[in-house]
């Protein structure tokens, strides 16, 4: 089983040279694999000075994610303790060479990806991400881009769920605490709905979308492309989808140290991440070797730690 969903938009290290050597000659250079994303293609682009990533979508859907990236990243890289892929080149669709989607050439960060580690050594990541979280999560501008599977009510997303209990990976994979699973998502339903101006949201933020140093601090923040405004509870989720529970209780504790957070709020968070735990699970059977794959497992067992 991979661990992502099946492409739909051919991108290989060919297409990506052409790409660049046609609308950016000035960085051409040597071109390699990095990685698959759930919605991107990521390739090295080593170019005559620097290291860049060449950010791709590989699905449909990821094609406007882009867009947002190229015009949001920019602004909010200013404000932000941490690094984040802000472009340093748009690129254009190109569909005479068989690509009709915007692409990126970002930043590329040298590192170790987060969801290689183990809950228990992401702990001390604990108050770089609440920082993170506290510097990005201002009230958002009215043209801010929308998501309609992030950011919003949870009852947004009650059915998508509910067709995933019902679907039977979830009872697979958990057995007899999936009924426990239920309940905790019909708490986080009944909690409250976010009535506060809507913030500015990374919208996935799980390890995999972290890059850490060699020695384990955050060296940046990756992957925007769910980028949005609306509820933070959406990002907050990553408490149970990052760490274990003495890590999670470090990161509530930053958190809170920098603004209140409500019961409600970190409530809704748990529904959160049981909604992304949930598409993990049933999406990659459950039983996928990948670390994505592992990350969908770990979040639905710490939401039921709590």
């Amino acid at each position: 089983m991979a661990d992502a969903p099946a492409p739909e938009l051919h991108v290989d290290a060919e297409l990506v040279a052409r790409l660049v050597e046609t609308q950016y000659p000035e960085l051409a250079g040597p071109v390699e694999f990095a990685a698959n994303g759930w919605d991107n293609a990521m390739y090295r682009l080593d170019a005559r000075h620097a290291a860049y990533a060449v950010r791709l979508p590989r699905r449909r859907i990821a094609a406007p994610l882009i867009e947002h990236e190229q015009r949001w990243l920019p602004v909010l890289a200013e404000r932000l303790p941490v690094a984040v892929p802000a472009p340093v080149r748009s690129g254009r669709p190109a569909p005479e060479l068989g690509f009709d989607a915007p692409w990126s050439i970002v930043p590329w960060f040298d590192g170790v990806n987060g969801a290689t580690r183990t809950p228990a050594d992401r702990a001390a990541l604990a108050p770089a991400l609440a920082a993170f979280i506290d510097a990005l999560h201002l009230p958002a501008p009215a043209d801010a881009p929308h998501n309609p599977f992030r950011g919003v009510p949870l009852a947004a997303r009650d059915d998508s769920v509910r067709q995933r209990f019902a679907g039977g990976r979830l009872d697979a994979v958990l057995g007899d605490r999936a009924e426990r699973l239920r309940e905790v998502w019909e708490d986080a339903l009944a909690a409250p709905v976010w009535s506060g101006t809507p913030t500015w949201l990374h919208g996935d933020l799980h390890p995999g979308n972290l890059v850490l140093e060699a020695f384990g601090a955050l060296a940046a923040v990756i992957d925007f492309g769910d980028l949005t405004a609306g509820d933070p509870a959406t990002d907050l989720a990553t408490a149970w989808l990052s760490f274990d529970a003495a890590g999670r209780a470090a990161f509530v504790r930053d958190v809170e140290r920098r603004r209140p957070v409500d019961a409600a709020t970190w409530r809704r968070a748990r529904g959160w991440a049981v909604v992304w735990g949930s598409s993990v699970v049933d999406t990659l059977d459950g039983a996928g070797p990948g670390p994505i794959a592992r990350l969908g497992r770990h979040a639905l067992e710490q939401v039921l730690v709590d």
